[in-house]
């Protein structure tokens, strides 16, 4: 082994060899129980980022974990073809390579393109999480919109639409006027900004009056562009205020209509006026409101968030009716914030505009286009997924499906039981195009070809028909995700062994876009043996969120994320901040990231290597919902792992040159164990113990607890306390005790890198590679050895306690040292005085070498001077002359005599004063005289002091 424990030199090449091995590949012994993960596909875009690391090491801890216990494991790999976020990238490439748009290519030649670009770099996260250790079998990598996933995809639309589950419909959707597409909740950011409430007065037509006499009414909005849009203006059906008005009708100025005044529970009666008005075609509230008051719908907006010149007005359910209204020539064609600033202008001009106040809101905005959505009325497709809903609430309620923490069940239940249909079309290119035709009288034909549709229909060569043009959601064909990249439709023996899969492990935050819909479309399409729903995975753990050191969330607009790979590989400050800010286009947020770059990473970030960055991350892993990034961590597990490589270049050292091989067996184990010391007892009993505690924390999901185990087991117990025992007895005289510590330290070493091995698989593979020479039955890998159990350690706690009682002492005398400054390799002199001090038998040698003492056991307190520590209910004494210094000690008790002198003689220069006794109250007098007796009785001690020490010095 290399001196210096070097994370780049070892982890590269050994990923490569177990990659080139095909250790990874899953196994299929039908005699073997078998475990399996399904990676949550990241975007073919993507590059790793902190929470995949999260995620990930997780994952390869379960699966490592689960492949040494001996069971079938299947890691699946895959990524997203993450629809609106490659398209975006193409596009982008295109414009700045050919100065071209999508729309300067055919759409089969755009996907072309499309399809170039995956795969030339669209592997880059991959290569990525390779870093991470995944031990994923990468044989199996599956896509999206590969031809088996697609197939399914297919299938799964088709046969939802013959059920009468699929449906199209106009509804309102989030609408991204930059890319001309709806998207779904999650990707919309919802951000604070500084904004305006302003408040417009609506005339009350036929001589209605308000309850104060008023001939008008005020509502307030956010969005005054969207008056065009108004329907009704609405008043809670319980204010008194205005029941009067439920039924008439206000004119909207510069809008030049009427419409009615409604009631509706939705109104808030103490907010602004108690009056709202209503725009069903461009407010999600208002939405429900229009549709449980049967009101027309009015869309003001084309596709590009720009106001039409006649805006068409559709029915409660969506129906066009055949009107119009013709808005002002002013605002027809303007952009949808000019149109806000030009309605505001008209209303002060004619009276209207009542007041605007600043007001702080929260906007929606695309986040990959950066601008804001709009409520969107278009005909869309959906899934009804009120009926699959309650099966998915079943099996969870049955206990089929487990969330861990267990708090996010309640999340989940929620979600489901308030479930709305799914909008499942996206106006994009890149994805699964919907399997859907049209003739030219607008009947839909589904299916899987325009061939099938024909065949299937009998329609006739000359009946033209039209694909639609729409493509599916991504979370649409991820919702397969468990089964299609288990073969599904076809009968595979990967979903006969792995389906359902294990666990799955993803973040609170697609809970309701991404678990709840897997759950649906699974326990809808595939089914056990007696007919009743499968689930796509047993247990789901749900992962906090990782915060910056502050506590922020990462955010590259904010300037603090963290790359695992600068962790992992280390990264200069000039490149830091160059990465941090070279997208900013504000100069001054990106001085301003530079200068807190520079003051929190002086010197940049320094390599730490992937074990490193793994355990701090499992340390995270408790069931708290965020934690808050730590360097320090960081530093201290890369500490952890050196600690480790030391130790083992300390056992191996004192093999070399030996010649010495052991064998892992019983008739090897009880030779040996004749010769034990009480320190390889206790190194077994603790080793026993602590793969008790690991083993029922993974079972228990308790990373963070696991990962605390290893620390303080390798750390304290075998670095910092065995091995010092170890050195007393590879001292020893005794040849056999000598070749028994070497079988054990080699014993336990072995047992114990393939026990944390899980979670720092490279440096114990290094390590383990290195034993082989003295334990010739070692073959192949660490990772694919059996783990530990604890049954394979004898348990012995009598020798933890007499150990423990060992160390105690030490430490004592260690501690001793320290406060008195004393050379470590001073012999002391300690009498040991009570009745507890039976331990001893077994250990006085580890004591007196590591405390460097000569050790006297009485049931008496000495009569020489001493220093006393209390050992629990016993008395410690040391010799007082072997630990000080008599010259200082004596000096430093002149001082204190002086001092002492001193304020008696300001006592008594009081109490002389004539006028001080003469005038103060007897109760300070009293106190002055209280303090006088305890300086003369401090001085008294210290004098006492003094002579005995004098009597050292004669």
């Amino acid at each position: 082994m290399d001196k210096v424990y070097t994370p780049h030199n070892i982890e590269k090449r050994i990923y490569e060899e177990w990659k080139s091995k095909g250790l990874f590949r899953a196994t299929y012994d039908p005699n073997k129980e078998n475990f399996s993960i399904v990676i949550p596909p990241p975007n073919v875009t993507g590059t790793l980022h902190m929470g995949h690391a999260f995620q990930h090491v997780l994952m390869d801890i379960l699966i490592r974990y689960n492949r040494m216990k001996g069971l079938n494991t299947l890691w699946q790999p895959g990524t997203d073809h993450a629809g609106i976020a490659t398209q975006m990238v193409v596009e982008r490439k295109l414009q700045a390579e050919e100065g071209k748009t999508r729309k300067d290519y055919t759409r089969e030649e755009f996907i072309e393109k499309v399809w170039e670009w995956k795969n030339y770099s669209g592997g880059t996260i991959n290569s990525q999480i390779e870093r991470l250790g995944d031990s994923i079998d990468w044989e199996r990598d599956a896509f999206t919109m590969d031809e088996p996933r697609s197939k399914a995809v297919k299938k799964v639309f088709i046969d939802l639409y013959n059920e009468g589950k699929i449906y199209r419909g106009k509804r309102l959707v989030n609408w991204d006027p930059k890319f001309k597409t709806a998207i779904s909740d999650l990707e919309v950011e919802n951000n604070p900004v500084k904004s305006n409430l302003w408040h417009f007065r609506y005339q009350l037509t036929d001589g209605a009056k308000t309850h104060d006499g008023k001939d008008y009414i005020v509502i307030a909005t956010t969005r005054p562009e969207t008056v065009f849009g108004d329907t009704a203006v609405a008043v809670h059906p319980e204010d008194e205020r205005y029941k009067d008005l439920v039924g008439k009708f206000v004119y909207i100025p510069v809008v030049d209509r009427k419409i009615p005044v409604i009631a509706d529970t939705y109104v808030d009666k103490e907010f602004g006026t108690g009056i709202v008005k209503i725009t069903p075609a461009h407010d999600f509230n208002d939405y429900e409101v229009g549709k449980r008051n049967n009101l027309e719908m009015i869309n003001i907006l084309d596709d590009s968030a720009n106001l039409l010149a006649q805006t068409p007005v559709l029915d409660v359910n969506g129906r066009e009716t055949g009107k119009f209204y013709q808005l002002p020539e002013a605002y027809q064609g303007l952009e949808r914030f000019a149109a806000r600033k030009q309605l505001v202008q008209d209303f002060e001009n004619c009276g209207a505009l009542d007041k605007i106040e600043p007001h702080d809101m929260v906007v929606p905005y695309g986040d990959r286009s950066g601008v804001v959505i709009e409520p969107f009325l278009t005909d869309q497709w959906y899934v009804d997924t009120k009926e699959m809903a309650k099966v998915s609430l079943e099996v969870v309620k049955e206990g089929k499906i487990r969330f861990v923490p267990e708090q996010y069940t309640n999340w989940y239940n929620n979600w489901m039981e308030n479930i709305q249909d799914w909008c499942i079309s996206r106006q994009l290119w890149w994805g699964h195009r919907i399997p859907a035709y049209y003739d030219e009288q607008g009947n839909v034909y589904v299916g899987e070809s325009e061939q099938e549709v024909r065949e299937k229909h009998q329609l006739a060569s000359e009946v033209k028909l039209v694909q639609d043009e729409d493509v599916l959601d991504t979370w649409f064909s991820s919702a397969l995700w468990t089964f299609s990249t288990l073969g599904w439709p076809e009968k595979t023996k990967e979903m006969e062994f792995f389906h359902p899969t294990s666990v799955l492990i993803t973040g609170f935050d697609i809970i309701n876009f991404w678990v709840s819909r897997m759950i649906m479309m699974t326990t809808h399409f595939i089914k056990n043996p007696d007919g009743s729903p499968q689930v796509p995975f047993k247990d789901v753990y749900i992962t906090g969120l990782i915060n910056d050191e502050e506590g922020k969330k990462m955010s590259k607009s904010k300037g603090n994320v963290l790359d695992p790979l600068d962790m992992i590989d280390g990264i200069s400050l000039e490149d830091l901040i160059k990465k941090r800010t070279s997208n900013m286009m504000q100069p001054q947020l990106a001085e301003k990231i530079a200068k807190s770059t520079a003051k929190k990473f002086p010197e940049g970030i320094k390599p730490h290597g992937t074990d490193a960055l793994r355990f701090t991350l499992a340390n995270f892993a408790s069931s708290g919902r965020n934690v808050s990034w730590d360097m320090k961590r960081l530093e201290g597990y890369r500490n952890f792992c050196n600690k480790l490589w030391n130790a083992s270049r300390f056992v191996l050292m004192h093999l070399e040159g030996t010649n010495v091989q052991f064998k892992l067996d019983e008739q090897t184990y009880q030779e040996h164990a004749k010769h034990f010391t009480v320190a390889e007892k206790y190194i077994e009993n603790e080793l026993a113990k602590v793969i008790e505690k690991a083993e029922f924390a993974l079972a228990t999901y308790r990373f963070d607890q696991f990962a605390n185990h290893l620390y303080d087991f390798i750390w304290n117990t075998f670095c910092n306390w065995y091995l010092e025992f170890a050195k007393v007895n590879l001292a020893s005289e005794n040849q056999e005790v000598v070749k028994a510590t070497q079988y054990q330290l080699l014993r336990i070493l072995e047992a114990t890198l393939r026990l944390s091995h899980i979670v720092i698989p490279f440096i114990t593979e290094e390590i383990w590679q290195n034993l082989k020479p003295y334990l010739p039955e070692l073959e192949g890998y660490i990772m694919v050895q059996s783990y530990p159990k604890a049954s394979d350690f004898n348990v012995d706690e009598q020798a933890t306690v007499e150990i423990e009682k060992a160390q105690e002492l030490i430490t004592l005398v260690r501690e001793l040292r320290s406060e008195m400054n004393l050379s470590p390799s001073k012999v002391l002199t300690a009498n040991l005085v009570g009745n507890n001090f039976s331990f001893l038998e077994f250990t006085s040698n580890f004591v007196t070498t590591l405390a460097k003492i000569n050790l006297t056991v009485s049931d008496k307190k000495s009569d020489e001077l001493v220093s006393s520590r209390l050992l629990g209910t016993d008395t410690v004494e040391f010799l007082l002359a072997e630990i000080i210094d008599v010259d200082k000690e004596l000096q430093k008790l002149q001082q204190e005599i002086k001092k002492l002198d001193s304020e008696i003689a300001r006592v008594d220069g009081k109490l002389s004063n004539a006028n001080f006794v003469d005038k103060a109250p007897a109760e300070l007098i009293a106190k002055e005289t209280e303090k006088r007796l305890g300086f003369l009785e401090q001085k008294e001690q210290v004098l006492q002091q003094i002579s005995k020490i004098e009597k050292l010095k004669a």
